[in-house]
């Protein structure tokens, strides 16, 4: 018997050590980097005493969010319009001469316009007997259609030498047309004529003259009128606004008891919209406003800056009856600008007449503008300014 018990307890032992030499010691547990949400979400092998192989999860690319580094006032890229801060769709446009066109503001049954919303500068002056008008400049994007277009004034000397433009117009006082012809620009004068067509042309019932600045390459390069890209150095953007401004949501400009208009800002898109006189009105409690809009687009008529200049007048008629004022954009001058819901006031400059306009601030640094387009409003140099709580009125005043 107890050699059994022997033989018994050897088979015992022997039986232990081979269970204990099966098993396979606890994973170790290695903590993991939270990985990036997926279409898919990843889900971890459940453990197992084998070594599970590591599933791959593709990491998404992420396109950099577009950082705008801010352009100017020189040394801009090839591929940046330097008049709007911008890129154009067709880069190409930026190989030629600005395209300044004259559009009527006055009768308001012509209202409204066609292609101002397409242009990248829209200049509005005082003519006379209390009208204005607006000098569109096009650079960056092409109009099929500018409409109404009508006579030139003075001031229209300035901008043609200030952006090198193509100026594109329907006639002139003849002591204004004499000025025009005489200057260094007259090659690039295009009136309605076989030489303008088909940049020019008519339209409609109401046989509008019309301009398709898409046709004033091809007209110019018919008529050897140098189309070449110019220098447009001089205004800076930055897509901040800078500190300083105080809320202005609302900026109305009074020209006349015939033409007034308000720029609203809309928060939504970030821009100016404008809304025009419906009626005349001698003052402001009277004034009616409909908002205009754009008859080729039918794009509210909105812009990115709205800038009031304050410009000495000159009146180039010696009969005190009759109007023929032209606003000298040359020196400078008092200025505000409007955007992203606030103003500005500022310093505008036009040091000599192959300068473009130019904003600067209280240290005379150039003032950015935002990228987009710019409305100027030109009053005269005694006009008035006034603000109550966020609605801003500057009123024009006749100076001669």
């Amino acid at each position: 018997m107890p050699k059994l018990w022997k033989i018994l307890g050897l088979l015992l032992a022997v039986t232990l050590l081979a269970g204990c030499g099966s098993l396979s010691p606890l994973p170790t547990v290695i903590p993991t980097s939270t990985l990036p949400a997926t279409a898919t979400p990843f889900q971890p092998a459940p453990p197992t005493a084998t070594a599970a192989v590591p599933t791959t999860v593709p990491t998404p690319t992420l396109a950099p969010t577009p950082v705008y580094p801010g352009y100017g006032p020189n040394s801009f890229p090839a591929e940046i319009n330097p008049l709007t801060g911008l890129a154009p769709q067709d880069p190409n446009l930026l190989n030629r001469r600005p395209i300044i066109i004259k559009v009527q503001n006055l009768p308001r049954y012509d209202r409204p316009q066609y292609g101002l919303s397409l242009a990248d500068l829209v200049f509005e002056y005082y003519t006379e007997e209390g009208s204005t008008r607006f000098a569109a400049l096009y650079y960056g994007q092409d109009a099929t259609q500018v409409m109404p277009i009508r006579s030139a004034r003075h001031h229209d000397i300035h901008l043609i030498r200030a952006y090198k433009a193509v100026f594109l117009f329907g006639y002139a006082d003849p002591r204004v047309y004499e000025r025009l012809i005489s200057a260094e620009f007259y090659q690039r004068l295009l009136l309605e004529s076989d030489r303008a067509y088909p940049a020019l042309t008519r339209f409609g019932p109401s046989n509008f003259l019309m301009a398709n600045t898409a046709e004033v390459q091809a007209v110019c390069a018919r008529n050897g009128i140098d189309n070449s890209r110019q220098n447009l150095d001089g205004m800076r953007f930055e897509l901040a606004a800078p500190g300083g401004g105080t809320p202005a949501t609302q900026v109305d400009v009074h020209f006349s008891a015939a033409i007034y208009n308000r720029w609203t800002y809309d928060a939504a898109s970030g821009r100016y919209q404008r809304a025009s006189d419906t009626q005349n009105a001698a003052d402001a409690a009277s004034e009616v406003y409909a908002p205009l809009t754009d008859a080729l687009t039918g794009a509210p008529i909105a812009a990115d800056n709205v800038v009031i200049l304050f410009v000495p007048h000159e009146d180039r008629e010696p009969n005190p009856e009759v109007e023929m004022p032209e606003a000298v954009l040359l020196g400078q001058g008092p200025a505000w600008i409007a955007r992203d819901g606030q103003i500005f006031p500022v310093t505008w400059t036009r040091p000599s007449e192959s300068s473009i306009l130019t904003l600067v601030d209280a240290s005379g640094q150039p003032f950015p503008f935002k990228p987009g387009q710019t409305w100027i409003e030109v009053l005269t140099a005694s006009s008035k300014h006034e603000a109550s709580g966020s609605a801003v009125r500057f009123t024009f005043w006749r100076e001669w």
